[in-house]
């Protein structure tokens, strides 16, 4: 019967084609302006980290003195981070700042490329769960012998070796060599919770190489640097002694006993800074934050985008008033035809059946064109608004949820209309025929 109802459906939508068109685009740009908002809420709502993310907690230190700033800092600096790797209570914990390289190969005919790079620890990959293609993390000890080696992603891979299995080969950054232990697998979390501070939607990094090297080659920060004191930074000594916030620093602490443990080894770690005339503020504390807690704090889903989605899905709820009259219009011109067919026997419920198929016929092809909208909205706010790539990239659950919106949302704006016209007296009608 569903068939057959889908048949008279579409008869009924051929026979009125400017306005089941009207009724279609009315739905299409409704759902296209939800799922467009709706699309880049559920990209920047997503929490990458998983079943860890109560588990992964980001350290920050209330080090600045009495006269600065008020708010604690998202990041810490170099001198904290190296003194924070010394703590035995977390089950792995990591330092990382970003920087960038030329990146050269042995092969001559390769063109020197500018990469962004994460200068961390070997414990980095673990802690977020990084997969491997080939190789794996330097050894542990490189965290504290440095060693010039290099973890480098599947695309820079496939981009300077051809794809192949390049562990132990040589990697120039910086015309410096440096040995490929690693290459990781697509690997991309968004949003990149590990570092929101310098652009929460920016893609992974493709190059990771230790940070006991910093000292050494006297990385550059390509991050935000910030600091409450006005210190004279002549040399990169002068500034990894400084007190300029440049470094991010994540711990795991697998339950409350360990984060209890490592509140009270860092509530000790400033008391000793205290006695070198750091950590002036008099409730000078640490402070941590889950995946969860680190999104929120860093508004990496402003309030904005709820009060976004919140208007489309009025403005669809505008689309479907208008939709209701058209659709009152449409089902009251045939009312003679119900007529006639209420008189020869069938139900009323089979007529109400039969128009609600057809109205869920309209808002499904009002759901496709919607998408269409949608993606077309995405990739203008992509080129012409420079949004980041992973916050207009079309969700699949996106191409599943749009035509069951506009189904829902038409079937019940179609109740009432549907209703009128099987609830009709067939006499009046025949007499008038």
């Amino acid at each position: 019967m569903f068939f057959y109802y889908l048949d008279l459906a579409w008869r009924s939508i051929k026979k009125t084609p400017l306005l089941s068109l009207l009724m279609v685009l009315a739905i299409s740009i409704g759902i296209g302006i939800t799922i467009t908002t709706l699309n880049i809420y559920q990209m920047a709502s997503i929490n990458p980290a998983g079943e860890r993310s109560s588990k992964l907690f980001e350290v920050r230190l209330w080090s600045q003195g009495v006269d600065s700033w008020e708010t604690l800092n998202a990041q810490i600096t170099y001198q904290d981070a190296f003194n924070l790797r010394k703590s035995p209570v977390p089950t792995r914990q990591t330092p990382m700042f970003r920087t960038g390289f030329a990146v050269q190969s042995e092969d001559p005919e390769f063109k020197p490329v500018l990469e962004g790079a994460r200068v961390t620890d070997r414990d980095f990959f673990a802690l977020f769960s990084v997969p491997f293609l080939y190789g794996g993390p330097w050894d542990k000890q490189v965290d504290l012998d440095s060693a010039y080696q290099v973890v480098i992603g599947e695309e820079l891979n496939q981009q300077v070796f051809a794809g192949e299995n390049s562990v132990g080969r040589t990697l120039y950054l910086n015309r410096k060599p440096y040995q490929v232990v690693g290459v990781t697998k697509t690997w991309n979390p968004s949003p990149r919770y590990y570092d929101v501070n310098n652009g929460a939607f920016r893609d992974a990094e493709r190059i990771f190489v230790p940070y006991s090297l910093a000292p050494i080659e006297e990385y550059q920060s390509w991050g935000n640097n910030n600091s409450w004191k006005n210190e004279s930074l002549n040399t990169y000594a002068d500034r990894l002694a400084s007190e300029a916030h440049w470094n991010q620093y994540w711990v795991e602490l697998d339950n409350p006993e360990q984060i209890r443990a490592y509140k009270e080894w860092l509530a000790n770690y400033i008391e000793q800074q205290k006695l070198i005339s750091r950590f002036e503020m008099p409730n000078a504390t640490g402070e941590l934050a889950d995946v969860a807690e680190w999104l929120k704090i860093n508004n990496v889903v402003p309030e904005d985008n709820k009060v976004l989605v919140g208007l489309s899905a009025l403005f669809l709820l505008v689309c479907l008033v208008n939709m209701l009259g058209l659709l009152l219009a449409k089902f009251l011109k045939r009312a003679p035809e119900v007529g006639v067919r209420r008189a020869i026997g069938a139900s009323r419920g089979q007529i109400f059946s039969q128009y609600m198929v057809e109205v869920g016929l309209i808002g499904f092809c009002g759901g496709l064109i919607g998408l269409l909208w949608a993606w077309g909205a995405l990739s203008m706010l992509s080129i012409h608004f420079e949004l980041e790539e992973a916050l207009t990239q079309l969700d699949m659950t996106m191409w599943v949820l749009a035509p069951s919106i506009a189904i829902l949302a038409t079937l019940t704006t179609g109740l009432y209309p549907a209703w009128r016209i099987c609830s009709t007296n067939p006499s009046v009608h025949l007499k008038s025929q």
